[in-house]
């Protein structure tokens, strides 16, 4: 009887119905709205731009807050993964240099298919982004430069607007958390409730997306016509194109080569995780079930616990090399492509600033809107560009970020001989199927031989 009750508790919860498909909805609605009103009245379509410019300014408040947070939070994952030394070293090192591969290749591809190239939106943003520039240059050499990034207090650098400063003392906060050991745990857990906060604003903020993007689409339809659509277009494509190389190509190369293991195999496997993480446009939410699914395949407990999850702010892979894509064609869509420099100067910035970035609807676009401000304040205005059609590039870094830390539990697994590869081949092969109804045990289902686990006795 007293098992009748239990088995009945669990449905009384009610379930907390997820809202953000009409978001999407709106957005999709929002974007043809915009390129109608551009197409038929382009002078209305111009002055309506300035509903994308205040979305922008609504982006931009939260750039401080999120990188530091996320940098905070993020050194704090690299001390506790480095406390379980070589798979937490081995997964970091893979992290940092596939994270600047993936970067390296979105600048690779933007320099080759040069995206928003023709249409000359300069005189669009002339007015604010003229005075960001100017401001941009009064830094002078290199040390007024490296001066500039020293903020007057501590805090001001999260007030005052500089990106670089608030990057500068987030690192400082972070390391001398680390150096602090236990006695740093309250701080960072103040820190994650406040990044819970800040995200909680951002997700609010993003309700305002659809206002935004019709705003932004019809000015920029409104000021060069169907050139902007074919633009846009264009440029989700080759995203999309580059996403699918790196997965089956890079990734798939190196697993192979590695352990031995198909990528298409292993996209088999994890088909239910995509699905999931297209409906909700974030690899956070199969976040429980890649790490059951992981260990189900073979890999064990320690590795998973620390590559997974370390993963999800380090290993930001379609995250990577969405930034550095979006910048390039905001860029040339104004007119004012960024030089060899300043893109290694990017690159840098986004493979410190995109950590953390993972898993989080708009962090992408706020850590965008903050490597722009960084390095090139007079393409912040263009970010607007982008409201419209990053909704719908967020499942493709979603899906990527999701494959480069299935992957990488693997890799690592290899590196460390901490994975069962007969158990992988059979596994991936059907041999033995995930069993969904042990994902909500501790052990997931797994961590011990299917012949020693006990079998409940039917009630």
């Amino acid at each position: 009887m007293a098992n009748q009750v239990d088995t009945s508790a669990p449905p009384d919860k009610p379930a907390k119905k997820d809202r953000t498909h009409w978001l999407y909805i709106a957005v999709i609605v929002a974007v043809v709205a915009g390129v109608i009103v551009g197409m038929l009245s382009p002078d209305v379509g111009k002055s309506v731009g300035v509903l994308g410019t205040m979305f922008v300014a609504l982006i931009k408040m939260m750039i401080a807050p999120v990188i530091f947070c996320t940098i905070v939070l993020g050194i704090g994952s690299v001390r506790k993964a480095a406390t379980v030394g070589k798979v937490g070293g081995l997964a970091f090192l893979y992290f940092l240099v596939m994270s600047t591969f993936a970067l390296a290749i979105g600048l690779v591809v933007g320099n080759l298919i040069h995206p928003g190239a023709g249409l000359n939106l300069s005189e669009s943003t002339a007015g604010k982004g003229a005075e960001l520039a100017e401001t941009a240059h009064e830094a002078g050499g290199l040390l007024d430069f490296v001066q500039g990034i020293i903020p007057e207090t501590l805090f001001s650098a999260l007030t005052a607007g500089s990106v670089l400063q608030a990057l500068f003392v987030a690192l400082l906060v972070g390391f001398a958390l680390q150096g602090m050991g236990s006695a740093g745990e309250p701080a960072l857990r103040a820190i994650a409730s406040l990044q819970k906060l800040v995200f909680k604003v951002l997700v609010m903020i993003l309700w305002l997306a659809p206002i935004g993007a019709f705003g932004a689409i019809a000015n920029v339809v409104g000021q060069t016509g169907w050139s902007a659509v074919t633009q846009l277009l264009g440029l989700m494509l080759a995203f999309y194109i580059t996403c699918t190389i790196f997965v089956f190509g890079v990734l798939g190369v190196i697993l192979r080569v590695v352990s031995g293991v198909s990528i298409f195999k292993l996209v088999r496997y994890l088909a239910r995780e995509y699905l999931l993480i297209v409906s909700t446009s974030s690899s956070e939410s199969a976040l429980p079930r890649l790490i059951a699914k992981m260990e189900h395949l073979g890999v064990e407990r320690t590795t998973v616990g620390v590559v997974v999850p370390t993963g999800y702010s380090f290993n930001l892979d379609g995250t990577a090399i969405y930034l550095t894509m979006a910048s390039l064609f905001i860029a040339g869509a104004l007119g004012d492509p960024l030089s060899v420099g300043e893109q290694i100067g990017l690159l840098v910035f986004m493979i410190v600033a995109s950590k953390g970035a993972a898993g989080v609807t708009g962090a992408g676009l706020a850590t965008l809107a903050g490597g722009l401000q960084a390095h090139r304040p007079d393409l912040l205005d263009g970010v607007g560009l982008i409201v419209g059609i990053d909704r719908f590039m967020s499942e493709a870094r979603a899906l990527t970020n999701f494959s480069g830390n299935a992957v990488a539990t693997i890799l690592v697994g290899s590196w460390t001989y901490t994975v069962d590869k007969e158990r992988v081949d059979l596994v991936l092969s059907g041999g033995d199927p995930f069993n969904e109804l042990t994902m909500v045990d501790d052990d997931h289902g797994v961590g011990e031989p299917a012949q020693d686990k006990k079998v409940p006795a039917p009630a």
